[in-house]
């Protein structure tokens, strides 16, 4: 929303108190919208036939603080790295609510992990399982695992966020058998429990129809295995959803895609005539994404002539890739406005990009922004909670920029800004009476 004075005004902050007291670049995130999100895929996701559990994808974005809003809202956590579980446990969350994923768990994380009690391991390789029953068996645990199976389903996404087609690291083999073997091997081991299967097609999706599909192989999958005497207590068929990053995406509501869902894993049960498991759903953009933003503050601006009718305004800010990799990568859209004031000149062609020293620093590609923007004015690039601060680097040396919650007026630090002291402490070179050389 806009303040009286035009300003943009989020969680009742206005973005340029903000931005004065904190700096910029700076991702500012809505508790509430956070957590209005997270409660809603709770309630929807459990209000049907085939009622589930809804565990928030660590990779998007994860903090203490973020890992509060989640378990106080009754979502569970599934990380993906031996840090992301150090985060969750920080913030005092309870282990057995934590699924732990990775396609190369490492012996120090599963043995962590289990040392702790997390509550289940998702098994992504054949070799895996030896390696979780060996950590499990010195330990004197039993480990609660499921099976990841890559179903042969392609999601209508980026090459790089597709995960259930063959051709890639993630999970075990439908069509080839290799998750039936997999199950075999885990029934066999006295340390490992086979709690059930999971399936993930990929991000970004914007229908149920990649689920239905992926629901019927992988619940044919568990009718085989039920035939051989084998339980299936859980089903998760992890995330995806969706969000709209601008005006052309579309994606379903949350409770629409419950209910569509829902229908489909109830529907494809009842034809394999095998019981509804307890499911699960992992969401992770599409409960933090909407509810940040980050600010920057315009610097050069530069307009270039493309033909004699067309002119591109290169638009440069004091981030980049740096804090948002995900254009460079994916290809990735976004919406950007004037964020500090209102404007009616008109609009005139932009590319927004970062500073730093990459043809490829691109934040929005096209954007229309009015021609009257000028150096020290503040814009605001939407949707961006998930994966950009937690993909970005100190690439060109600058620092990472702060992460500030905002509630009813009151903004407070999530993740503090880097700095240049941050920088240099792992260079020993850079700490006097510190030596680089050590015996070996």
């Amino acid at each position: 929303m806009r303040g009286p004075d035009g300003s943009l005004v989020v969680g009742g902050c206005d973005v340029r108190d903000l931005a004065r007291v904190h700096g910029t670049p700076l991702f500012i995130l809505d508790e509430v919208d956070f957590r209005t999100r997270a409660a809603a895929f709770r309630t929807s996701y459990a209000a049907g036939d085939a009622p589930a559990t809804v565990y928030y994808a660590a990779k998007a974005f994860l903090a203490t603080r973020i890992a509060e809003w989640v378990e106080q809202e009754g979502l569970g956590i599934d990380v993906a790295s031996g840090g992301e579980l150090a985060v969750a446990l920080a913030a005092g969350f309870p282990p057995a609510r934590i699924i732990l994923h990775g396609n190369n768990k490492s012996v120090a994380e599963i043995e962590r992990a289990l040392s702790v009690g997390v509550g289940l391991i998702v098994i992504d390789s054949l070799v895996e399982i030896e390696r979780v029953a060996e950590v499990a068996t010195r330990l004197g645990v039993t480990a609660n695992v499921l099976v990841r199976v890559t179903v042969g389903v392609e999601a209508h996404t980026h090459e790089f966020i597709a995960t259930a087609h063959e051709d890639q690291k993630f999970g075990l083999s439908l069509s080839n058998g290799e998750a039936a073997t997999a199950v075999g091997l885990i029934v066999d081991r006295p340390s490992l429990h086979f709690a059930g299967l999971h399936s993930h097609i990929g991000s970004q999706i914007f229908d149920a129809s990649g689920f239905e599909v992926a629901a019927a192989r992988i619940v044919d999958l568990a009718a085989d295995l039920a035939a051989d005497g084998v339980v299936i207590e859980r089903l998760d068929l992890g995330g995806g959803m969706g969000i709209a990053y601008t005006s052309h995406d579309d994606p379903l509501d949350v409770a629409d895609m419950a209910a569509a869902i829902d229908r489909i894993v109830v529907k494809s049960c009842e034809r394999a005539g095998i019981p509804v498991p307890q499911m699960a759903f992992e969401p992770g953009r599409a409960i933090v994404g909407p509810a940040g933003i980050t600010l920057y503050e315009v610097g050069t601006v530069k307009p270039v002539q493309l033909d004699h009718d067309l002119v591109r305004t290169f638009v440069s800010v004091d981030g980049g890739m740096s804090d948002n990799i995900r254009t460079a990568l994916y290809d990735a859209d976004y919406t950007v406005v004037l964020a500090s004031r209102e404007s009616t000149a008109e609009p005139m062609l932009c590319r927004v990009v970062g500073k730093h020293c990459e043809s490829g620093d691109v934040v929005v590609r096209d954007a229309w922004l009015p021609a009257d923007l000028n150096p020290g004015d503040l814009i605001a690039v939407a949707g961006t909670g998930a994966y950009c601060r937690s993909m970005a680097s100190q690439y060109n040396y600058l620092p990472r920029p702060a992460v500030m919650a905002v509630r009813e007026g009151l903004a407070s630090t999530v993740l503090r800004r880097e700095t240049e002291a941050d920088l240099m402490s792992l260079d020993p070179g850079a700490q006097p009476g510190q030596s680089s050389s050590a015996p070996i």
